[in-house]
């Protein structure tokens, strides 16, 4: 049978779906975070404090702290904020798609019962 005539997946796989893709969430919040800390240190010299600072502040939507001196390090940013936009949307995307799933599935199963 489809998938969508099925029932609800039990609460504790569906806790356990969940929990892999907040996993997964992380996994990314915390690559994009290293990314731009190591290009923020390496590209435009901060140290690595400061690095992480611009680079959280970036990634969170809030904009750089640290002046940028050189042509690279401008670059580097203005890549890093546009990379940042994508990573936003699909860390959301991966975090909520289980909820957003079994909100849909549950209308499609209260649906086909009042037919």
């Amino acid at each position: 049978a489809p998938h969508r005539f099925g029932h609800l997946l039990p609460r504790r796989k569906f806790y356990h779906r969940l929990a892999r893709s907040c996993a997964t969430g992380i996994v990314l919040v915390a690559f994009s975070l290293s990314l731009g800390m190591s290009g923020y240190h390496w590209i435009a010299g901060l140290p690595w404090i400061d690095a992480f600072l611009d680079s959280a502040m970036i990634l969170s939507g809030m904009g750089p702290l640290a002046p940028l001196r050189n042509d690279d390090a401008k670059l580097f940013a203005g890549c890093y904020a546009i990379y940042c936009g994508f990573a936003l949307l699909t860390t959301a995307a991966v975090i909520l798609s289980p909820l957003i799933h079994r909100a849909l599935h549950a209308f499609h199963l209260e649906d086909d019962t009042l037919r």
